[in-house]
């Protein structure tokens, strides 16, 4: 069997399925509906199977041609993404990767690890985006992000991954806080923190909204005394006795060498993770970008390992 389908035929076909009709398919194409449909027709023919469903209501996939939905789509966003990039080089402007990840990784790891790449890479901006894990896998399936970071846990499909840092969620308490007087005998769970001062995440971040969803399954709320933007200023604002705070027991060390702070271990099973680098295949990633990909796995604590 020999065909081949043209960028025009693949962006018809999309927007035919997508639409749900011919007719609407080649309005959206910029084409006239017989040339829309003898386009469709030729490659049916070309294929020797049906690509589409028609019914008196519309169209819909069959079989093949829901399985070249899925490949039309990626073949376009590559291109979209090339005619994108050529046209950046042709003005003389930077290219641009774009890196989502979770809370963690965005305050504990992701600046310093950017630091030599954004200097070995003169020509490269790097668009960095704190996103919950959810939205990062969706982005990436879906060609609109380069490189993604989430917890372990996170369901991340077809994406290809890479073990990047192992950490776990600690109570960080002031010192002679009774969590902390109650942390000397063993790990708590993170329940006991519920009627306590609490120095937050801006709303809206991951870390933040997952310890809101638990508490919220209890039937309770947090008591936000303040909502700062990283755990540096919650530290600070705990060494002064303002509140607690759950943040990654590696953010709570850092700080502890220089804040009179304490960190308590949490019992609940969520709280030990490991990091996960994700990308949709690194083989078919820009050059540059697979190097940005190398530079996050050789950071202390990554592993490297993939199991796409």
């Amino acid at each position: 069997m020999s065909f081949r389908f043209d960028l025009t035929d693949l962006r018809l076909f999309l927007n035919v399925v997508e639409a749900g009709s011919i007719t609407a398919g080649a309005e959206a194409s910029q084409l006239a509906l017989a040339s829309a449909s003898a386009r469709v027709l030729a490659m049916e023919e070309a294929l020797g199977a049906p690509l589409l469903h028609r019914e008196a209501r519309g169209v819909q996939p069959t079989a093949p041609g829901q399985a070249l939905v899925l490949h039309a789509r990626t073949l376009l966003q590559q291109m979209d993404r090339l005619h994108a990039e050529m046209a950046l080089h042709a003005e003389g402007l930077k290219m641009q990767i774009r890196l989502l990840c979770n809370t963690v990784a965005m305050h504990e790891y992701i600046p310093d690890l950017l630091v030599d790449f954004l200097l070995a890479h003169p020509h490269v901006n790097v668009d960095l985006q704190e996103r919950p894990g959810n939205e990062v896998v969706s982005a990436l399936a879906e060609g609109q992000a380069d490189i993604g970071i989430v917890r372990e846990n996170t369901d991340v499909f077809e994406l290809e991954t890479f073990s990047f840092q192992p950490d776990r969620l600690v109570l960080v308490t002031p010192p002679g806080h009774p969590l902390a007087e109650q942390g000397r005998q063993g790990p708590l769970a993170l329940a006991l923190a519920d009627p306590f001062d609490v120095i937050g995440l801006p709303q809206g971040t991951a870390l933040q909204d997952i310890w809101d969803n638990r508490v919220a399954q209890r039937g309770r709320r947090l008591n936000y005394r303040l909502r700062v933007s990283s755990f540096d200023e919650q530290c600070r604002l705990i060494a002064r006795g303002a509140g607690i705070a759950v943040m990654p027991l590696s953010s709570a060390r850092r700080h502890a060498r220089t804040l009179d702070i304490r960190s308590v271990l949490l019992a609940d099973t969520f709280s030990a993770f490991e990091l996960r680098l994700c990308v949709r295949r690194l083989a078919e990633l820009p050059v540059v970008t697979q190097r940005l990909v190398q530079a996050l796995l050789r950071s202390p604590g990554a592993g490297g390992g993939g199991d796409g």
